[in-house]
């Protein structure tokens, strides 16, 4: 298993419209392989950082998710709706390897 998490920057006064892009990427995900685990908005502390994370049963498998993600229409309109709204001010991806025991 692979966990993609996902650091965003986002712009915090368009936290409702990343809410919304967030909200739009969950089951796209797991229609797409992959078991989302959520996204994660700020709170207290810095008010730009929010968190993704979902889990593919293998590299190559996250690899045929971002094939398929580049070529799926609703993938491709939450793609546009995040760049028309500039909610998302940067992001850094990073993957991990789980350990439960």
């Amino acid at each position: 298993m692979v966990t993609c998490f996902i650091e965003y920057v986002i712009d915090a006064n368009k936290i409702k419209e990343f809410e919304y892009y967030a909200k739009l990427w969950i089951p796209l995900v797991n229609n797409l392989g992959g078991l989302h685990h959520g996204y994660f908005l700020p709170s207290e502390g810095a008010n730009n950082k929010a968190l993704a994370l979902f889990t593919f049963p293998s590299l190559a498998d996250y690899e045929q998710y971002r094939n398929a993600a580049i070529k799926d229409l609703a993938c491709i309109a939450a793609f546009n709706y995040a760049a028309q709204t500039q909610c998302i001010k940067s992001y850094q991806r990073n993957f991990f390897n789980p350990l439960f025991k």
